[in-house]
């Protein structure tokens, strides 16, 4: 998810993104973990997104 689409995101909008990743990486684990992960380079694309959405709510955070 680029980063100009999460800007103009809400909070809540923002809150429901980081769940959605939480529940792929969970699921991502599994998989690493059964030996069945096709493509690992999605889990760090997803720890780059949720600091990418995490540092937006700071932003949002700061600004009131």
């Amino acid at each position: 998810m680029k980063v100009n689409e999460l800007k103009e995101m809400t909070m809540e909008e923002l809150n429901q993104q980081l769940v959605d990743i939480k529940k792929e990486q969970f699921n991502l684990k599994l998989q690493q973990v059964s030996g069945q992960l096709e493509n690992p380079s999605r889990m760090k694309e997803l720890r780059r997104t949720v600091a990418r959405v995490k540092t937006i709510q700071n932003m949002k955070k700061a600004e009131g």
